[in-house]
């Protein structure tokens, strides 16, 4: 791959489902390394499917997808992506399915060849840098969802992915928790796209913050993000907040 050239790029991305408009049309997208991008926009946008679309999942009906500096067409190019990239699901719930949270997190692992003391011993370390000791024996489905999302994260990293896509990954977090979560992806050095309704999380974790409108994608490049306390009359209730002329 050339230096130049991003860990992935998608150029021109048209992608609808069955029976519906295109819901990403003329999209291009790029991760380079060492890179963390947070994309922001609306419920409904295509920022689930544009991370889809990265893994082999859903396959563009137009556009070029590279990663790692090759095209990746047919499922058996998104084979080695997949062993490379880490996706942390929306709900937990899709990537949980064993009796054990040591089992969930040892799983992965296990299938990239390592015995199963070595990936029991990875899956302990992984649950302990996330502050999960004590949760291997528990069983998965009775953890509250913010725990399962830890534990998904966890089952991901323990394979030690080279970048790591996360999609809305603060949902159901209460705020000592989502701390924690903001700690973790601060420290680990590899590229990151995060998918999130939460300004402050993308502001406070990347370099580069995307939005999606009418399928494309682009830069927010000198607008401010923020959010602001206010006092008026109709506070109490829905309302909009209109520009003045």
């Amino acid at each position: 791959m050339a230096a130049e050239e991003p860990l992935v790029a998608l150029r021109g991305i048209r992608f609808g489902y069955p029976g519906a408009a295109p819901i990403l049309e003329g999209l291009d997208f790029a991760l380079g390394g060492g890179e963390r991008v947070g994309i922001l926009a609306p419920n409904g946008s295509g920022k689930t499917t544009l991370l889809l679309l990265i893994m082999g999942l859903l396959r563009p009906q137009a556009g070029e997808i590279r990663i790692f500096g090759e095209p990746r067409r047919a499922e058996a190019d998104f084979l080695e992506v997949r062993r490379r990239i880490g996706l942390v699901f929306q709900d937990p719930e899709d990537q949980l399915f064993c009796p054990t949270v040591l089992e969930d997190v040892a799983f992965g692992p296990l299938n990239l060849g390592k015995s199963r003391a070595e990936a029991a011993a990875v899956a302990r370390r992984t649950l302990a840098a996330l502050g999960l000791e004590g949760f291997e024996g528990r069983i998965g489905f009775k953890l509250s969802g913010g725990e399962k999302r830890l534990v998904a994260l966890a089952a991901v990293l323990a394979m030690e992915p080279e970048a790591l896509l996360l999609d809305e990954p603060e949902n159901g977090l209460d705020a000592r928790t989502r701390l924690r979560l903001v700690e973790v992806l601060e420290r680990l050095p590899i590229p990151q796209a995060i998918v999130s309704h939460d300004i402050d999380l993308l502001t406070a974790l990347c370099d580069r913050l995307l939005t999606l409108e009418a399928g494309t994608i682009r830069d927010v490049d000198g607008e401010a993000l923020h959010r602001h306390l206010h006092v008026h009359r109709l506070g109490d209730r829905p309302h909009r907040h209109g520009l003045p002329g």
